[in-house]
Formats: C-alpha cells, sequence, structure tokens
C-alpha cells in the first residue's frame, strides 16, 4: 500500500489526520456505503463524498473498489475469529461456550453492524484471490466452533453421535439469519434470541435415551 505523502489535498483539513487513523476512517466510510448500498450500487466516489474528500484522494490508501471490499470482509472475519478463539479457550463447560460465541456473533451488530453486515452479503463479489483468502478465515472461524462441539460431545455433554460439522452449520445458519432482523423486529435482542437458539440447539444437542422406536399399529397395539 502506497504511503501518503504529507502535501494535502485542497478539500483535506489542515488538521488531516495520520495515514493510519485516515486509512482506517476510509475503510469504515466503505463498509457504511456498502452496506447501505451494496457492493455493485456502490462507487469509490460514494466514499470519498461520505468522507468529504475528493476522490483522487482515496488511492493512495485503496487500489480500487475491489479492494476496498476485500479489506472490510477481512476485518469483519478476523473480529469474529478472534472472540471465538478467545472464548473456545476458556475453562468453561462446552454448553456456556457455545452461548458466548452465539451471544458475541449476535453482538456483531451492535459492536460493527456494517462490517458484519457486508462481510455476510457481499463477499462473493471479492475476486477469487481474496474470496479464497477470507473463505480461510470463515472455515477457521467454524473449525473453532466444531471444536466447542465435539468437545462437548466427548466430555458427555452433548449427544453421542452428534456430527461437529452439521450442529456449527445449523448454529451459523441461524445466527447469520438472525443478523438481519434482530435489530428491526419488535421484541428482538441480542440476550432473549442467544437464549432462544442456545436453548433450542442444546436441547437438540443434550445427551438423553434416544425415543423407543416401536410403532403402535392402527388398534393401538405395538408392532414386532
Amino acid at each position: 500500500m502506497a504511503r501518503k505523502t504529507s502535501k494535502t489535498t485542497s478539500s483535506d483539513s489542515s488538521a488531516a489526520p495520520g495515514p493510519k487513523r485516515r486509512a482506517a476512517e476510509i475503510i469504515d466510510a466503505a463498509a457504511a456505503v456498502f452496506a447501505e448500498k451494496s457492493y455493485h450500487g456502490a462507487a469509490t466516489q460514494d466514499i470519498a463524498e461520505r468522507l468529504g474528500m475528493r476522490q483522487a484522494s482515496l488511492y493512495y490508501y485503496l487500489h480500487s473498489k475491489e479492494d476496498a471490499l476485500a479489506q472490510v470482509c477481512k476485518l469483519g472475519v478476523e473480529g469474529f475469529l478472534e472472540f471465538a478463539q478467545e472464548i473456545a479457550a476458556r475453562r468453561q463447560t462446552a454448553g456456556e461456550r457455545l452461548a458466548a460465541i452465539v451471544s458475541r456473533h449476535l453482538g456483531s451488530n451492535d459492536v460493527r453492524p456494517d462490517y458484519t453486515k457486508v462481510f455476510l452479503t457481499e463477499r462473493q463479489h471479492l475476486p477469487a484471490a481474496s474470496r479464497k483468502a477470507i473463505g480461510r478465515s470463515a472455515r477457521a472461524y467454524e473449525k473453532v466452533i466444531e471444536g466447542v462441539i465435539g468437545e462437548g460431545v466427548a466430555a458427555g455433554e452433548f449427544a453421542a453421535g452428534t456430527n461437529p460439522r452439521l450442529a456449527t452449520l445449523a448454529l451459523l445458519g441461524m445466527c447469520n439469519e438472525a443478523t438481519k432482523w434482530i435489530k428491526t423486529r419488535r421484541g428482538a435482542n441480542v440476550p432473549a434470541t442467544t437464549e432462544s437458539f442456545c436453548g433450542l440447539l442444546l436441547w437438540g444437542l443434550a445427551a438423553r435415551s434416544p425415543p423407543s422406536k416401536s410403532t403402535p399399529d392402527a388398534g393401538g397395539g405395538r408392532r414386532g
């Protein structure tokens, strides 16, 4: 990434922020623009206008609109991975750690809503190389959750035979969908949704005796 010179453009403030701070502001603005207009509906001019700067000035920090999307998605998924790794390392039961991960995942809407939305809805527009790199981080996040569920199965906390991969995909499917409505649906909030999702998932995972496979016949008796 090119280093910005000390000279500022006519549209920049005389007390312009340093290069690192300005770069962060630009990525924040890109996340907000992509979240509002979608990747294809946005232009670099929109990002510049949001910051009150000239479009040409963006190219001190960004190579292209694709570059901006890649940086937004990278920061988005890294946030998920970092908190999941920290939670997974705690000395808690698998159920407690899983609930904490769900809470943080849903709570990302309060912390970095634009990054979360763009990562979940726009990353398919990344070029192949960037998409692969972001995909590796996303899979690493999934692996952390799989590991927690696997530990719960091994400890007898979750039902024997539970497939950690499928349980992870089911959990993330619920959580990702919830990020779209949790701030707009009446009565929905992170604590209540976390409790509901974990209750639903953990009830299905909780170790218990399997139901009887015997089937009553038409007369009310049992077959076999």
